[in-house]
């Protein structure tokens, strides 16, 4: 089968919950060999159990993407494990919730170490392997990416980076058949809302929006794997908070700031009321 994922091995960080534990799963459906990357040995344990009870190839590492070493340690082990790396996908992420007047300027070191600073040194590690094999190089962002969101500064500010720092890296190995995919889901149900940081750097432990009528990480998933499959550079989901609002936004900047501030102003508890 063409652009099959059989036998493909496939790192994925963040992969103990939401988008990446939904990911890792249609991998493994898929026929690809899957390392699991999260800080939370435990829970990779209870998915690579599951796994490998359907016959899926699942290595298990505990990583903080934080730290540069471990990076690199996550790739060279899965290089030794498996032999080989086709596929990196960068989905490890926290998000914030809080004004920038309000809060403690830790708050978005912490979230900048995570999903911009993770970003980067696991892509670094990675590349020499994927230009091996004229890979793929995945990045999860969000529609935050595109637009900014209030209450989310350092949110935004870590989606901003990571999209410009990929946009980049496909640019410089344009000649080296690496495929690199920035993938914007709009709001998924997941937990990353309930890990969202307040103000002073702890979890905010509920989610400020209703969750039921989101897109699950399973459809998310879904349709990151496809544009990995069909080498895409690009995919925004969602239609209203996701194509349109990033297309309005090029043509009528201020429009979509009045109506994106007025949408955030409606969460429950929210720092605009």
């Amino acid at each position: 089968m063409r652009n099959s994922l059989k036998d493909k091995v496939a790192v994925v960080t963040g992969a103990s919950s939401g988008i990446g534990k939904a990911l890792v799963y249609e991998l493994a459906r898929q026929g690809a060999k899957i390392a699991l990357a999260s800080r939370s040995l435990e829970d990779l344990l209870v998915i690579e159990k599951e796994l490998k009870a359907q016959g899926a190839d699942v290595l298990s590492i505990r990583t903080d993407v934080t730290k540069e070493l471990a990076c690199k340690e996550l790739m060279e082990q899965t290089f030794r494990y498996f032999g080989r790396i086709d596929i990196l996908i960068n989905n490890a992420g926290i998000s914030m919730r809080a004004l920038l007047e309000d809060l403690d300027t830790n708050v978005l070191r912490k979230v900048m170490d995570v999903n911009f600073w993770g970003t980067v040194y696991c892509s670094k590690y990675a590349l020499p392997y994927l230009l091996q094999t004229k890979g793929s190089l995945v990045g999860v962002i969000s529609i935050a990416g595109y637009i900014g969101l209030p209450g989310r500064t350092g949110y935004a500010a870590s989606k901003f980076a990571v999209r410009g720092f990929l946009n980049t890296v496909r640019v410089e190995n344009r000649k080296k058949g690496l495929h690199v995919l920035v993938a914007a889901p709009g709001f998924t149900a997941s937990n990353i809302r309930k890990t969202a940081l307040n103000s002073e750097g702890r979890q905010q432990g509920e989610s400020p929006r209703n969750e039921s009528n989101m897109m699950t990480a399973e459809r998310c998933a879904s349709i990151i794997i496809k544009g990995i499959r069909k080498r895409k550079r690009e995919i925004i989901m969602t239609f209203i908070e996701g194509k349109l609002t990033v297309f309005l936004s090029k043509w009528w900047p201020r429009f979509v700031e009045k109506l994106t501030y007025a949408h955030m102003a409606k969460e429950p508890d929210s720092p605009f009321k």
